[in-house]
């Protein structure tokens, strides 16, 4: 699995994650989908980001919280 759609650097936003060639931080993302608002709302507000590496990021986020030995070592 690849994390290539994740950038962190210290440079960039104090080195909050962000997507990829943007400075969009992740937890955008995050933000929308906790406030009810669709994913082609966040591409419309944040053009600089592909819906291919908004879904990236969705599919990263899942691999990790259905992860039961993430999960175990995390929360157990």
């Amino acid at each position: 699995m690849t994390y290539s759609v994740i950038n962190i650097d210290r440079e960039i936003l104090g080195g909050t994650p962000v997507f990829s060639g943007t400075r969009v931080p992740i937890q955008v993302l995050f933000d929308y989908i906790e406030n009810n608002e669709t994913l082609e709302e966040f591409l419309e507000n944040f053009p600089s980001v592909s819906k291919e590496h908004a879904l990236q990021v969705l599919h990263v986020a899942e691999k990790f919280i259905t992860s039961e030995k993430v999960l175990n070592k995390n929360l157990g």
